[in-house]
């Protein structure tokens, strides 16, 4: 359990400093920014390169909504999951600090631009309201777990997983970045939310209830219309 709490912590820690990193770091960055397909593509590799170095250990969930929808989907042990979002929820605030430090050896660099916390209304990207960003949320973490549950269905291709994973969270992050920033991750959420204080503390609410319902929505679907008649009944 030791192995599995710190490859969580550590795999978490990489998702927020890569995906949040490229967002606070090099999006805007002079003549060679990346922009917003740049900050979804990280944020999908930082997943995929912690699946093939952390997934035979803890599974690598990265996130309290994945580890719920595992759960009812009958995939997870109930014994695990709070430990799991304990230490996902600790990787995540370690990370945001470190990219604090980082971003502050920049002049240019202000803790009001948000450190890339999700917020909604005037937090939000395109100015989206707090019912368009909860949907999103919810449905693109529903997405999110029936694809990650298909793809490490015994049934689907092996050792494909983590790629079909890393490209729906890229996906996931094309479609939703201008309406929440995007989250489908309570941990990812919290990390910056912490840092920042103020609205981003206030508005943390949302990007813990709707990824862990769609989470948890994904996880119930994907066990009752997909999965193979003996995995239904446990």
């Amino acid at each position: 359990m030791g192995r599995k709490l710190a490859a969580e912590f550590i795999g978490t820690f990489w998702l927020v400093l890569g995906g949040c990193g490229s967002a606070v770091l090099a999006a805007a960055f002079p003549e060679v920014g990346i922009g917003l397909l740049g900050v979804a593509l990280a944020f999908g590799l930082t997943v995929l390169t912690m699946a093939y170095a952390i997934g035979h250990i803890s599974g690598c969930h990265l996130n309290p909504a994945v580890s719920l929808g595992l759960f009812f989907g009958g995939r997870f042990s109930g014994r695990e999951l709070v430990p799991y979002v304990v230490v996902q929820v600790l990787g995540a605030i370690a990370a945001a600090y470190i990219l604090l430090i980082i971003a502050s050896g920049s002049p240019n660099f202000e803790l009001s631009g948000g450190l890339a916390s999700n917020g909604y209304g005037a937090h939000s990207p395109g100015g989206y309201t707090l019912g368009a960003g909860f949907l999103a949320e919810v449905v693109m973490t529903f997405m999110f777990l029936v694809i990650i549950m298909g793809a490490t269905d015994k049934r689907a291709p092996a050792g494909l997983a983590p790629i079909a994973i890393g490209l729906a969270l890229t996906l996931i992050h094309l479609i939703s970045i201008p309406v929440t920033n995007t989250s489908v991750n309570p941990a990812r959420s919290t990390g910056p939310a912490l840092v920042v204080g103020d609205w981003a503390l206030a508005q943390l609410w949302l990007f813990w209830l709707a990824p862990l319902l769609g989470g948890a929505l994904g996880g119930v679907v994907y066990r009752m219309v997909f999965a193979e008649p003996s995995a239904k009944a446990t």
